[in-house]
């Protein structure tokens, strides 16, 4: 399964980048980073840089046709970015129209509140995020990992770094057709 990394040129947090990545390439899918530019994404430890990754695919020039899901890591700055660009906030909006899995960490249903796919549905996030979510008609819970299967696709979410095994679990046995 090819499966899509969405962030900003700037500001994903390491961690749920790199973390998430190597559980999907280890259980042989293929991650594929996109972004709304070509070149490279400078990920952060929470607020210090850190490294540099090459984009493989951008936003406007792929779909979510080309993918049988979608991660969504977080870290402060990635999502508001994100949410202020129309061409990622439509990227995203493609994975719910088309039913495919969308998993997002942390800040970055910050995205998902934008893209309007949290109505109806329970998730968890940061928990700063708690009253947007609910503003989008979304209910928000603070747990380690949600599973929610209320729509026409499975969107799996988590609040924090230390969350990523659960997180990376609970995502993979989605991607493997045991969502429970």
């Amino acid at each position: 399964m090819r499966i899509a990394f969405l962030v900003a040129p700037e500001g994903v947090e390491q961690i749920e980048l790199a973390q998430p990545w190597k559980a999907v390439r280890s259980h042989g899918h293929e991650p594929v980073l996109v972004s709304t530019r070509a070149g490279q994404v400078r990920a952060f430890h929470h607020l210090d840089r850190a490294d540099a990754f090459p984009v493989d695919e951008v936003v406007g020039r792929t779909s979510a046709d080309a993918f049988d899901a979608l991660v969504l890591p977080g870290g402060l700055a990635s999502p508001d970015f994100l949410r202020m660009d129309e061409g990622a906030v439509a990227f995203v909006r493609e994975f719910f129209d088309r039913g495919r899995p969308v998993a997002a960490i942390c800040h970055a249903p910050w995205t998902l509140v934008e893209a309007d796919v949290v109505r109806g549905r329970t998730l968890t996030s940061w928990p700063s995020l708690r009253t947007d979510i609910r503003n989008a008609g979304g209910i928000w819970v603070d747990e380690e990992v949600t599973i929610c299967d209320n729509g026409p696709n499975t969107l799996v979410t988590s609040r924090r770094p230390r969350d990523l095994k659960a997180f990376c679990d609970a995502f993979l046995r989605v991607l493997s057709g045991v969502a429970a």
